[in-house]
C-alpha cells in the first residue's frame, strides 16, 4: 500500500516506463473492451409484434433491443434541443 502511495506523489516525469514496450501498430487496438454502461431500469410500451419478434431470437431479447436502439442513436448522433 505505501508503494502505490509513493508512486501517486511521483510527478509523471519522474516514474520509469523504460520497461514498457513501444506499440507501433495501433490499427489492432481495441478501444472500449471492458466498457459496461450502467444500466437502467425502465417501463416502455412496446407493440405486440415487436416484442414477438425480438423474443423469437431466443433469449436476450433485452439486449438486443438495447444494441438497435444503440445502434439507432450512433446513426442519428446527439439529438437537437426543442426551440
Amino acid at each position: 500500500m505505501d508503494e502505490l502511495k509513493n508512486l501517486v506523489s511521483l510527478p509523471d516525469t519522474e516514474i520509469d516506463c523504460s520497461d514498457t514496450p513501444e506499440l507501433d501498430n495501433w490499427n489492432e487496438t481495441v478501444i472500449d473492451k471492458f466498457y459496461r454502461p450502467v444500466k437502467q431500469t425502465i417501463t416502455i410500451r412496446l407493440d405486440a409484434d415487436v416484442v414477438s419478434w425480438l423474443k423469437n431470437g431466443g433469449k436476450g431479447y433485452q439486449s438486443r433491443a438495447n444494441a438497435i436502439l444503440r445502434q439507432v442513436m450512433k446513426q442519428q448522433g446527439q439529438p437537437r434541443k426543442a426551440a
